[in-house]
């Protein structure tokens, strides 16, 4: 890939700007061409598509980009030479801000957390930033600003860290040391300093459309499926349905959403289309955000992937501690909003 120029990034970002803020009429358009009646359910699925579509993808990749740009300085070693030999509390803090920025995904999970505990990172403080950096990570806050506003956005930020510092904490009170598996016990603990690589601010572009490559390249598929998922139950799920066993009324819905999303996987970019149709068709506001983390943070093959490194019995006890987390965030919100 030719390294991104401050001349074609400004041409880039021009056509950005134009097909964000044209995509509601084009979409329109587009949706009034076919042979459909303007009131058919098949015709509001197809409108949904064709908005969330290219709005989501386009958030999506002006995001990697940037966070591609941002973690040259923040990267992994980085990160794990800022938590070494951090004691709890401010350090579950740091830990899970740092989340929010640090690149991270499910494959990557095993080789961050030895090298947590290779660096001498608490157990606490690491599952801290385990649980904050899949689930409130810039993608998902990006696009729930974008879809939702700045108000659901921060309210999705805050509980997400809520739960990754409280959950880091009570983990790290239990000393479960003992139930990471033995060959992670006996990893020596070794001293890490970092210095950050003096690359060229336009080394630092090239590495943010690499992201986009990379990133937008693996998952816009699992996207283009939660969209057409949102745009199905949009189109074709009445509201009273979904009102009548995710509203604030039925008071099962949020363990209902938390059984339901555990075992689920997707990425936040491919959920958060899903979640905008449940909550237009009249789902609770805590039922829906309390699915949406359980789906993010507590993935099948994250899980299956940190077996290698913890015992099954510290595997149930870090899903129970985040799972209560997030279910007592999703009951909260619903009573209160």
């Amino acid at each position: 890939m030719k390294k991104l120029t401050w001349q074609s990034l400004l041409v880039l970002i021009a056509l950005w700007l134009t097909l964000y803020f044209n995509i509601h009429s084009w979409a329109d358009k587009a949706v009034s061409w076919l042979p459909l009646t303007p009131d058919s359910r098949l015709r509001e699925a197809l409108a949904f598509f064709f908005y969330d579509a290219p709005k989501v993808l386009l958030l999506l990749s002006a995001v990697v980009f940037v966070m591609g740009v941002v973690n040259t300085w923040f990267t992994p070693e980085r990160t794990r030479a800022l938590l070494a030999g951090r004691s709890q509390g401010l350090a579950n803090i740091l830990a899970a801000s740092l989340g929010v920025v640090t690149p991270f995904c499910s494959c990557s999970a095993v080789p961050l957390f030895i090298g947590f505990v290779q660096a001498g990172v608490p157990l606490g403080v690491t599952f801290s930033f385990l649980i904050a950096a899949p689930m409130v990570n810039e993608i998902a806050l990006t696009l729930l600003l974008g879809l939702f506003g700045w108000k659901i956005a921060i309210l999705y930020l805050s509980l997400g860290l809520l739960v990754a510092i409280v959950g880091g904490l009570i983990l790290g009170r239990l000393k479960l040391e003992k139930y990471l598996e033995q060959w992670v016990q006996d990893i020596p603990k070794k001293l890490l300093s970092f210095e950050s690589e003096n690359l060229s601010f336009s080394a630092r572009l090239h590495y943010g459309a690499v992201a986009v490559k990379d990133v937008v390249g693996k998952i816009w598929v699992y996207i283009l499926l939660g969209i057409g998922v949102g745009a199905f139950i949009h189109g074709y799920v009445p509201e009273n349905f979904m009102a009548s066993f995710m509203g604030k009324e039925a008071w099962w819905s949020v363990p209902l959403a938390v059984m339901i999303g555990v075992p689920m996987y997707s990425s936040a970019a491919g959920i958060i289309p899903v979640v905008q149709a449940l909550l237009a068709k009249g789902a609770a506001l805590g039922t829906v955000l309390a699915f949406m983390m359980s789906v993010v943070a507590l993935s099948l093959p994250e899980m299956i992937i940190l077996r290698k490194v913890l015992t099954v019995k510290l595997i149930a006890i870090f899903i129970s501690i985040v799972a209560s987390g997030i279910l007592l965030v999703g009951l909260i919100f619903n009573l209160v909003l």
